[in-house]
């Protein structure tokens, strides 16, 4: 009785999809633009630089989609690093885990063919509204709320990881820890498209939301609807985790919301220069980290987090230098100057 009705539902959901998937191709002008734009200009680098790694397409598409990354992470993790909420993305990670799973898990069981992406994306929007509740409703701290909704929802995906003998263990490895060879013309299109709404969703709404960011009491003052702007944020944090997750893994996507930002925070002088300079920082960290995985077959999500890392400590360093710098010139300037009959009279030496 559950096989057939099971595969009832199997029939309703082909018969309800494959027409979509036959008039539209959303992916179509992202293939078009890897081809035909990105493609033919790596192709080109490849060639004036002797390095052909950059014409592969496997490498050309995870060039595209770290690029993608390094751009969408900083640009939402520079709010939330402000608004002292940079354990979210890791939260929201651990749950998008419990949604691959949950995805995993349906078709494992109910035989369907369900992206393990989508089942994400739905799961983490909800855990994001879910968490942003807690953090306003529940008499506990936000970082007690976080840690709560993080364990629960690795504690769910580990469960139905198990609940099939292991059976979709082996497919939930790529998104645990990611991988350059499984990212694909659809998660780059995916990225892209990610990368479009999140822009023009915090540029539209940048006034708004540094307002929420700094002073939750004045923007309400202001008559602008915080909760709406603070679930906003969230919902974006959801999109960029779930959208890095295929190359970057559930294990250390969090990090590029918050380390790029964490390095920009040293140098910046103004919070939209903190957002440039995170952007760039990601960047480099993309391009090093994808470039030294494929050198020497490393996972590309633990050396693009190892390069951040990097620019973050020469960040501290360098402020630690310009803070440095200028003391001593203070302290050179307080310094009394002797006249040379002063020093010949205490033995040729300074006070």
């Amino acid at each position: 009785m559950f096989v057939l009705h099971s595969r009832k539902i199997r029939a309703l959901l082909d018969e309800a999809i494959a027409p979509l998937l036959l008039t539209v191709d959303v992916f179509a002008p992202v293939e078009w633009f890897l081809d035909h734009v990105f493609g033919a200009g790596m192709d080109v680098l490849a060639e004036l630089l002797d390095t052909p790694m950059l014409g592969y397409p496997y490498m050309q598409r995870a060039y595209l989609a770290a690029f993608c990354i390094a751009v969408i992470g900083p640009l939402v993790g520079t709010f939330l690093v402000h608004r002292e909420l940079s354990m979210i993305g890791d939260t929201l990670a651990h749950t998008a885990f419990a949604g691959v799973a949950v995805g995993l898990f349906l078709n494992s069981v109910l035989s369907l063919t369900l992206s393990p992406l989508l089942t994400a994306f739905v799961v983490a929007i909800g855990t994001a509204l879910l968490v942003e509740l807690l953090v306003e409703h529940a008499d506990a701290y936000s970082d007690t709320s976080l840690a709560i909704v993080l364990t629960g929802g690795f504690a769910v995906g580990s469960i139905l990881i198990t609940a099939t003998d292991g059976g979709i263990a082996v497919g939930i490895d790529a998104y645990l820890f990611g991988s350059l060879a499984t990212v694909s013309t659809e998660d780059v299109g995916i990225l892209v498209l990610m990368s479009l709404l999140v822009g023009s969703l915090v540029t539209v709404a940048y006034r708004p939301l540094l307002y929420v960011t700094f002073d939750a009491t004045a923007a309400r003052v202001a008559r602008l609807n915080a909760r709406l702007y603070k679930r906003l944020m969230v919902v974006l944090t959801a999109l960029v985790v779930v959208s890095a997750m295929q190359i970057m893994g559930v294990i250390l996507v969090a990090a590029m919301l918050v380390v790029p930002v964490a390095a920009a925070a040293q140098v910046a002088h103004s919070f939209k220069q903190s957002i440039f300079l995170a952007i760039l920082a990601a960047e480099f960290a993309a391009i090093t980290g994808v470039t030294l995985s494929y050198v020497y077959g490393i996972a590309a999500g633990g050396s693009i987090v190892v390069s951040a890392i990097g620019v973050y400590t020469v960040a501290v360093g360098f402020d630690k230098q310009t803070h440095w710098l200028p003391s001593v010139r203070r302290r050179n300037r307080r310094r009394p100057e002797h006249s040379p009959e002063e020093l010949g009279a205490n033995g040729g030496e300074r006070e």
